[in-house]
Formats: C-alpha cells, structure tokens, sequence
C-alpha cells in the first residue's frame, strides 16, 4: 500500500512539473512576441480585441454586469472565499496545507506586476477601455488570479472528491477562468495574449508552490482522501 502511495505521489509531481513546464513555455513564448512584436501575434491580438470589445457606448449595466463578472479574478475576492477554507484547515491543524494556500494566493499579485513592468505593453486603446485604466498589459492579472484561485481548489479538493465529480469540477474550474478572461477583453482591458498569458502564470505557479509546499496528493501539505479519515 505504502509503494503504491509513493508511486501515485511521484507520478502526481511528475505530472504537475510537466505543467508547470508547458505553461512557462507559452508564458515565455508569448511574452517575447509581446516584446518583439511578433506580426502575426500583433495582428491576431488586435483582430481579436476589436471583435469582443463590449463597446464605447455600452450601457450602464452591461458595464455593471462584465465588473462583476470579472471580479473572481482580483485579489479581494481571492481572500474572502479562501478564508473559510483556511478556517476550516486551522481547526485541523493542517497549517502546512494553510500555508500553500496562502502563498500561493497572496504571491502571485506580485509576481504579475513585476512580468507586466518587464515586458511594459500597453493596453487596448479603447476610449472606455484599456485607455480609462492604469497600469500595464501583460499579463492579465485578473487572469492570472482566476487560474491561481481554481489551480489552488482544484488540487486542495483533488483527495477529497469522489471521482465522478472530479471531471466536473475541472469542467467547472475552467468555465470560470475562460469567463473571467473573456470579461477582459469585452471590457477592452487586455488582448488575448494577456489573458493566455495571464492564465499560463496562474496555473505555472500554483502548481509550484504545491510541489514546493508539497501539497500534490500523497504530499505533507496534501489533504488526506475521505476514506482514510479516522
């Protein structure tokens, strides 16, 4: 039992390197054709942004709508849902869990702004867009956000989900993440790079502070499966 536990444990870190690895790759390749500016990345981008904007002259509350659409996404809303969970973990003592969730949450904001300060784009030059906001493009952060928030649950719950629910959890995990990055760019926020971008680093880096943490199952910062609970 213990070498199976230890050979699901090792294929579980292999796998999640091997993320971490794609993901760091697209992040890497589209920050460059950010930085080049790459043609057929530029031209892709533009077309794209100009197809999904939400407009000008939208109204009032369909601007409402997309803000809260997009809110998953901020740093706030990470801590408010992550603080019942993390309640929840201290009253088990499982403060080695607590604290993967917790770094990877709160670090990954400023990761983000120091890869939008190297890279230094600018945002979609829409009026009541990318114009009317501060800040710099690339990544999304709100994106990056996203991907950590349901990276984090996902491998969190992993242990505890029956498996006929763990395809419907990812299923559900990354409709939201494709909404929030969606919601971006019908604000005129971001281009499509961006919130790929966005994504790639949100997942990369949950994913490394898990095998760090050792939060992948099997790991000390894991949750044990339900059927191992006294």
């Amino acid at each position: 039992m213990d070498v199976l536990r230890a050979e699901r444990t090792a294929r579980a870190r292999r796998r999640a390197a091997a993320a971490v690895g794609g993901c760091l790759g697209v992040l890497g390749a589209l920050g460059a054709g950010v930085l080049v500016g790459f043609p057929p990345q530029v031209r892709l981008d533009e077309a794209v942004s100009r197809a999904l904007y939400a407009g000008d002259d939208r109204t009032p509350a369909l601007d409402l709508l997309l803000e809260a659409l997009t809110t998953p996404g901020v740093v706030w809303f990470r801590v408010l849902v992550s603080l019942p969970v993390l309640f929840w973990l201290g009253t088990r003592r499982a403060w080695w869990t607590a604290g993967w969730v917790v770094a990877a949450n709160v670090t990954v904001s400023p990761l983000t702004v120091l890869l939008k300060e190297l890279v230094g784009r600018v945002r979609p030059a829409f009026e009541d867009g990318g114009l009317s906001y501060g800040g710099l493009s690339y990544p999304s952060g709100h994106s990056a956000g996203i991907a950590t928030l349901v990276t984090v649950a996902l491998v969190l719950a992993w242990p505890r989900l029956a498996p006929r629910w763990r395809r419907p959890a990812v299923l559900a995990g990354v409709a939201l993440a494709v909404l929030v990055g969606l919601t971006r760019m019908w604000l005129g926020v971001h281009f499509l790079s961006d919130v790929l971008g966005g994504w790639s680093l949100g997942v990369a880096w949950s994913l490394t502070v898990a095998l760090v943490f050792g939060a992948l199952p099997g790991g000390r910062a894991a949750l044990p499966p339900r059927e191992e609970e006294p």
